[in-house]
């Protein structure tokens, strides 16, 4: 009997139909003798149906008392869920009990809507589990040291279930998703695109990180981390199926660069379209001046992402970095007024319409002139490179957004991915 973790997504969830449909294939684990814990996220639509009434009310709530408020409406979509599941169990005669994140308690730190995970304490949950009862736990949430809901960012049900695998010491963690596995790149973009069997850690931390939307990137730094093995499975396939048949489908993360992997130089092509350029001109070139310029920025938690100084002249130069297109507009604000006249610069302009292009796969470690051919195979598509990023395993480019279908699709047949075999 193994412990095992199960979290599904909101198109999962989105039915009563489809999650009898879940009920159903976690009571098939139960009655082949697992102990379950089931993380679920909110029904498909729900928390952008939640967060669209606060936004009527607020349209730009982003003081702390007011992200505090998000966090407490959000949260609700999964408290639905939960129960909603436990009675579907229920109903098919498994024992089930829903928890909160703030019942088990999942503790975070207080980053209103960005939340990180602190700890776990699994003598609530092992206690059930031990009873003989699946434990249905809320994704997306937890409990800060004041004891207010706090959630973890969109996609945070992953990074949920992933860190409760890891607390609870779980066999393996499925994430069951509305796709199949990992694929070379976006099948709604490439139709040649392939579903990988395997996926290496690095890989897969790289891909999420650079815009594949199917793990948060927190989930897979967990299971980096804590060696959890996740495995990212369709929840559409029939839930009926043999538990053997149904575990060794979809896309297995492993921890070990094998010669399979070694033998496909580029594994994925990712994108991420959700960027905006932020460029500073003018900026005293001075030592410091990186941190006059990202301090407040970061103060402000916001992310940045590719970072890029220009060759200095005449004592100045130009300072431009990218970051997330939500957080586009309040950086531009927070810069204008509080950073530009301080540090002495000339100008600030924007871009919200630039999307970021990568390649990336564990062979490049080994294999010269993959970056040269990324960049001729661009430029035989007439398109523009306007910052790039590297490193071991990737390499990044930013790009006007109009092109990015044809630079990803140019990029996945330049490389091959179609005609390669699953690693």
């Amino acid at each position: 009997m193994a412990l095992i973790v199960h979290k599904y997504g909101g198109t999962s969830m989105g039915s009563t139909e489809r999650i009898r449909s879940v009920a159903q294939r976690v009571a098939k684990w139960v009655r082949n003798g697992h102990q379950m814990v089931v993380v679920p996220s909110a029904m498909s639509g729900e928390t952008n149906r939640l967060l669209g009434l606060a936004k009527e009310l607020m349209p730009e709530a982003t003081t702390r008392e007011a992200m505090r408020e998000l966090d407490a409406i959000a949260a609700t979509g999964e408290q639905v869920s939960v129960g909603l599941l436990a009675l579907a169990l229920q109903a098919q005669g498994v024992p089930a009990v829903s928890y909160g994140g703030w019942q088990v308690p999942i503790e975070t730190d207080s980053a209103f809507t960005k939340a990180r995970i602190a700890r776990i304490d699994d003598k609530r949950v092992r206690a059930d589990l031990d009873s003989g009862r699946v434990v249905i736990i809320t994704g997306f949430q937890g409990i800060d040291p004041e004891g207010h809901v706090t959630t973890l960012g969109r996609g945070g049900s992953d990074t949920s279930a992933v860190a409760v695998a890891a607390a609870l010491k779980a066999a393996e963690c499925l994430i069951y998703t509305d796709v199949d596995g990992v694929y070379t790149t976006d099948p709604r973009i490439v139709p040649e695109a392939r579903r990988l069997k395997t996926i290496s850690f690095e890989e897969m931390l790289e891909m999420a990180s650079l815009g594949s939307k199917v793990l948060q990137i927190r989930s897979v730094e967990f299971a980096g981390k804590y060696r959890v093995p996740t495995r990212v499975l369709s929840s559409f396939t029939p839930p009926d199926i043999p538990i053997d048949e149904e575990a060794a489908s979809g896309t297995l993360i492993t921890f070990e660069e094998d010669e399979k992997m070694e033998q496909a130089v580029v594994a994925g092509i990712a994108f991420n379209r959700d960027e905006a350029k932020i460029s500073v001109i003018g900026v005293p070139d001075r030592p410091g001046i990186a941190y006059a310029l990202l301090g407040p920025v970061a103060e402000a938690n916001v992310d940045v992402d590719v970072i890029i100084q220009n060759v200095s002249h005449d004592g100045r130069t130009d300072f431009s970095f990218t970051v997330h297109r939500n957080d586009y507009a309040r950086t531009m604000e927070l810069l204008k007024t509080k950073v530009l006249a301080a540090v002495g610069a000339a100008d600030i302009v924007g871009d919200a319409k630039i999307c970021k292009v990568s390649i990336v796969g564990i062979g490049m470690k080994s294999h010269a002139g993959i970056a040269a051919k990324m960049f001729q195979t661009l430029s035989a598509e007439g398109i523009n490179i306007q910052m790039i990023t590297t490193s071991e395993i990737k390499t990044s480019v930013v790009i006007d957004e109009k092109y990015m279908e044809l630079a990803v699709r140019a990029l996945h047949k330049a490389f091959g991915l179609e005609e390669a075999k699953a690693a």
